[in-house]
């Protein structure tokens, strides 16, 4: 398993770990663990990372924001 990392939404500190190795460019779907939950993170065709399977409870715009940060952090 990979390092703690941590985002800031809403003014809440939250703390996911990513469980997919070996992130590329050609990666098209991340796997990650936010809360003891397991989420997966797949490509759009605009290039944002949105999650497969989140229904309204699990915070999708926390979601979409943890996309964007491993986005920017893996230069995808």
């Amino acid at each position: 398993m990979s390092l703690p990392m941590r985002i800031n939404f809403d003014e809440k500190d939250y703390t996911y770990i990513i469980i997919t190795k070996g992130i590329t460019k050609e990666t098209s779907l991340i796997q990650i663990n936010l809360d003891g939950k397991e989420y997966q993170l797949a490509c759009n065709s605009k290039g944002d990372w949105d999650a497969v399977d989140a229904t309204v409870s699990d915070h999708p715009g926390l979601l979409k924001a943890i996309g964007r940060n491993i986005k920017l952090r893996y230069r995808l």
